[in-house]
């Protein structure tokens, strides 16, 4: 365990904390929930989990073998961050697909909590951190997220929906500066 840092873990867990935002994603998980009826919270965390631990491992020589840069990845990332942006702050719906019987894996494990914002944010950690330190991290992340996809409907109660809507517009504005922080730190990239 040479590579056990505790300083790094917290660090990592921060960075991803940040960039998962589950408790931004709260009105559009109560979203889902009144959609769908149901969000089966284990299989969402373990799938996110799953996703963000494998893309750690292999997500860039992936990317390589299709064809894709980091960079290239990343603008894609933001472009489908800005649009869940304007979705929550003009609460407009522009994401559609077939009716699903369950909101757990998609949007929800991907790529609302394990999408291109946090694998891009993982490949650019695995650079600057220990593995085991950011592995760590995403665990102690997935087990946070457990809780509030558990813990949702209880959460809605208490802000209501006037709180719901206040903290969807607000962190839909958040998302949005994330969305154009990510484009403009990749965009120069695609033309090197």
């Amino acid at each position: 365990m040479m590579d056990f840092n505790l300083k790094e873990v917290i660090t990592v867990g921060m960075v991803l904390f940040a960039v998962i935002d589950i408790v931004g994603s709260i009105p559009i998980i109560v979203g889902l929930r009144a959609k769908h009826g149901h969000i089966e919270s284990e299989k969402a965390a373990l799938v996110a989990g799953l996703i963000m631990i494998l893309f750690l491992f292999i997500g860039e020589e992936f990317l390589s073998l299709i064809g894709i840069d980091v960079h290239s990845f990343a603008v894609a990332g933001s472009f489908v961050l800005f649009f869940l942006a304007l979705e929550m702050i003009l609460g407009i719906h522009l994401y559609r697909d077939e009716e699903a019987s369950s909101a757990s894996i998609v949007p929800l494990a991907f790529p609302l909590i394990a999408g291109a914002g946090t694998m891009t944010t993982l490949l650019s950690l695995r650079s600057q951190f220990h593995t085991l330190n950011i592995v760590i991290a995403i665990v102690l992340n997935i087990i946070l997220v457990y809780i509030v996809l558990k813990s949702s409907g209880k959460i809605e109660k208490m802000l209501g929906q006037n709180g719901l809507g206040v903290i969807r517009k607000t962190f839909g504005v958040v998302l949005l500066a994330i969305a154009v922080k990510l484009f403009a730190a990749n965009v120069k990239g695609l033309f090197v």
